[in-house]
C-alpha cells in the first residue's frame, strides 16, 4: 500500500534510523548503542547517518527469544 503523502509506508521501510529503531524495539537510546557495540545489533553507515536494517531488527528480536527460552 502506497503512502500518498509523498514518503514511505510503513511497509515499504527497510532502513530504520536509530530513533525509529527505538520506538520499535521500545528500548532507550543508549540501549541500542549498546548492542550495536556489542555486535548483537547490526547496522549500517550512510555518511554519517547509522541506519539498521529491518532484517537485523528481525535477528536482534529472534536472538532475544532465543535467549529466553
Amino acid at each position: 500500500m502506497r503512502d500518498w503523502s509523498g514518503g514511505p509506508s510503513a511497509d515499504d521501510v527497510q532502513l530504520y534510523r536509530v530513533p525509529d529503531a527505538m520506538l520499535k524495539l521500545r528500548m532507550s537510546r543508549s540501549v541500542i548503542y549498546e548492542q550495536l557495540r556489542s555486535g548483537r545489533l547490526r547496522s549500517v553507515k550512510q555518511g554519517r547517518c547509522r541506519l539498521i536494517p529491518e532484517s537485523a531488527l528481525r535477528e536482534y528480536i529472534a536472538l532475544l527469544q532465543q535467549e529466553a527460552s
